[in-house]
């Protein structure tokens, strides 16, 4: 099978000849825009035997909205428009993906990481602030997470239409068990999320919903349990879910992840006998089909890149 063939059986729940590994981390600051930024994905995934590259919006996590950047009262937020698809924020990202799509010498099933439009308003002013005016109108945050929702689904469109990725990375978060209640995450951004979501559903069909345990909290995972996606990926060690538990509680969707992300981890600090058992044992109490291995984040920037290659390696020989 071809990478992205495999890829695309896992997401199907078909048999593949072995288990998809897709891993990934953040480039640094002096590689975060550019072409400097399309030279980092290429010496990774171009030399790296990894089966997904998922492209970093490295340099976009913050929302440029101007009514955003000088918002002071929940009333301002009505002045909002969306920025648009000649707006650096849009296109920046999708020439930033044509360039290192044009430049891949493997067969990578390639996805572009957007995040949802909780997440942007917070990149874009602070989460203090989103989550006070929250608390006083919560209309007119609303009102801004669907202007928000209207350009990151434009994104997500261009971005497979024009920019030929196969699908997006769709990162959802705020749903630590000590910010909403699930019926207030169901309310009051829900309807956000499932706006891009749906959008970029439309125009492909292998698109991963990422749940991030960026805070190192619980997520109430139900909240997002019945989003429609290919795959889904979730922070295993934070939440306490393994992979073939999440297979469950996921209604049987393609799952990926089992490796923990954080500095102290296996991954960054074991030996390759021990990463790569940890590897097969994944496949083993998982299962092979439907199936893919990742970690539960993005890697440490300073990992050195042979951890990545002892996991393909183990997962090539089964």
């Amino acid at each position: 099978m071809t990478k992205k063939e495999r890829v695309i059986a896992a997401m199907s729940s078909q048999p593949v000849d072995r288990p998809p590994v897709g891993l990934w981390f953040h480039f640094p600051p002096e590689r975060a825009l550019g072409q400097a930024c399309v030279q980092a994905h290429l010496d990774y995934y171009n030399h790296i035997d990894v089966d997904i590259a998922k492209l970093m919006c490295d340099g976009y996590f913050d929302y440029p909205n101007p009514v955003a950047k000088a918002v002071k009262s929940p009333k301002d937020w009505y002045d909002m428009k969306p920025l648009g698809p000649s707006s650096e924020f849009i296109r920046g990202q999708v020439e930033r993906a044509k360039a290192v799509k044009a430049g891949l010498t493997s067969d990578c099933l390639v996805l572009y990481n957007v995040f949802a439009p909780f997440s942007s308003i917070r990149f874009g002013t602070s989460d203090e602030l989103v989550m006070r005016h929250l608390s006083e109108d919560p209309d007119a945050i609303a009102y801004a997470l669907d202007v928000i929702a209207q350009d990151n689904a434009l994104l997500c469109e261009l971005l497979i239409t024009e920019a030929k990725v196969d699908g997006v990375y769709f990162c959802v978060q705020g749903g630590e068990k000590d910010r909403f209640t699930p019926e207030a995450y169901a309310r009051l951004i829900a309807p956000s999320d499932r706006k891009v979501l749906d959008h970029a559903n439309r125009f492909s069909h292998h698109n991963v919903l990422h749940c991030c345990g960026w805070a190192g909290i619980q997520n109430h995972l139900e909240v997002w349990k019945d989003y429609p996606a290919a795959a889904v990926n979730w922070a295993c060690f934070v939440e306490g879910m393994s992979l073939s538990e999440g297979k469950r509680f996921f209604g049987g969707k393609c799952v990926l992840g089992g490796f923990d992300n954080r500095k102290d981890s296996l991954i960054c600090n074991g030996s390759k006998e021990d990463i790569q058992a940890f590897a097969r044992d994944l496949v083993q109490k998982t299962g092979s089909t439907g199936m893919m291995i990742g970690a539960d984040c993005t890697l440490p920037s300073t990992i050195p890149l042979e951890r990545i290659q002892w996991v393909v390696d183990a997962v090539n020989d089964l």
